[in-house]
């Protein structure tokens, strides 16, 4: 099928392919889930995970490089040479102490499985099918840096599927926040608190004051926007006026141009805070700003038919729009056709995060999430590349973004 017209019996053939491809691999990908369970390593430091699941592509016939774009822990796999270039993306890190409590395990297995079976029809469908393992998820937005360094500059659409408790959920019109984190750092002069304080100035007051600047704006924000903070500095000993306070702070919004807005605002609650204080500050960004999730329409209409076609029922989100956690595959979905559904581990009530859902990211329910996922991503990779329009249209947005460069 290296024409731009595929009949639907070829597509019905291909589907049954990559039906089998994936059941082939299926103990493999179980293991593969489990193994990353049981042993979880954290942001860019997950370097027997990143082992583990290129060694599955490398077995599978992949062109497999670990350490890529700058990050020793990414991976980038590649089979085939086709003009509709589809990447997967596989996520491996886990949280500190609770391990997977976000099932990352479930994502990087479920991505080789749809990588590895959508290569059985890779030249049926003129298909280049690249595994992208993405590090620092959770914390350090290895996506965003990714993105930075070119690694999805040839893709036409970039998939993945995340595990969630409860059901399966028809992710059309949802998002997810975009997340800015930062360091504010307030300096002003040490002084003996009983003998001398008119020679201090106070870090710890400018702490104090931004902080009743931020609750004070809180009034004035769109709905769904959130501001968390904490001071993580702020004096050592009670008889010593602080010269030093930092704040750690967080802002999160549905929409890329709130986010800003609002960042810019706590900043400057963070810079009257300090006028007033009489102290000087500074600010960082440990790691890139998160944006919300752009669901492509017509790629997530093919993922909800063919996760449905798995026999799975889905239902409408509790809050439309909503989505309370943030992602760095949100910055993907902002530069190019991308989704992010969510597939359920079954009968599972903790919540993402908890210890409680990092035991029920492995298991039954669990595997089958893999496999369902697996079988969906790659039917919707499928579909895109056989629909000549929707290729057409996909191929010129990926063209339009190179000339942009």
């Amino acid at each position: 099928m290296t024409t731009t017209t595929t009949t639907a019996a070829q597509v019905t053939a291909a589907k049954a392919a990559i039906r089998e491809r994936l059941g082939q691999h299926r103990p493999g990908l179980l293991a593969l889930s489990a193994e990353l369970h049981a042993d979880p390593e954290v942001a860019f430091n997950e370097h027997r995970s990143a082992g583990r699941v290129a060694a599955q592509l490398w077995d599978a016939g992949f062109a497999t490089t670990v350490g890529c774009y700058g990050l020793p822990t990414a991976i980038e796999a590649v089979y085939g040479t086709g003009s509709f270039r589809v990447v997967i993306c596989a996520e491996y890190d886990a949280l500190p102490e609770i391990g997977h409590a976000c099932g990352h395990n479930i994502i990087a297995a479920a991505a080789v499985g749809a990588a590895v079976s959508l290569a059985a029809v890779a030249d049926e469908l003129d298909l280049t099918v690249v595994l992208l393992g993405t590090p620092a998820e959770e914390e350090g937005g290895g996506k965003v840096l990714l993105l930075d360094a070119g690694a999805f500059a040839q893709a036409d659409i970039a998939l993945m599927a995340h595990p969630t408790p409860g059901g399966d959920i028809d992710c059309t019109g949802t998002s997810s926040q975009g997340c800015d984190r930062f360091r504010v750092m307030f300096r002003g002069k040490a002084s003996h608190a009983a003998a001398a304080p008119a020679d201090g100035v106070n870090a710890l007051n400018a702490a104090t004051v931004a902080q009743v600047a931020i609750g004070l704006l809180r009034q004035q924000l769109p709905d769904g926007v959130r501001i968390n903070a904490l001071v993580t500095a702020g004096g050592s000993a009670i008889n010593v006026i602080p010269d030093y306070s930092e704040l750690a702070l967080e802002v999160r919004a549905l929409e890329v141009d709130v986010q800003n807005d609002t960042t810019h605002k706590v900043l400057l609650a963070c810079e009257g805070a300090a006028l007033a204080t009489g102290c000087t500050w500074s600010v960082e960004q440990p790691s890139p700003a998160y944006l919300p999730v752009l669901q492509h329409e017509a790629l997530l209409r093919l993922w909800n038919r063919n996760l449905t076609a798995t026999g799975r029922t889905l239902v409408a989100p509790p809050a439309a729009g909503g989505g309370g956690g943030s992602t760095d595959m949100g910055n993907v979905s902002q530069a190019m056709p991308a989704i992010h559904p969510v597939i359920a581990v079954l009968g599972a009530r903790g919540m993402p995060h908890t210890a409680a859902f990092a035991d029920e990211t492995s298991g039954p329910a669990a595997d089958a999430a893999v496999m369902d996922a697996a079988l969906a991503l790659a039917w919707t990779a499928a579909d895109a590349a056989a629909d000549s329009e929707l290729r057409a249209s996909l191929q010129s947005a990926r063209r339009t973004r190179q000339a942009r460069r």
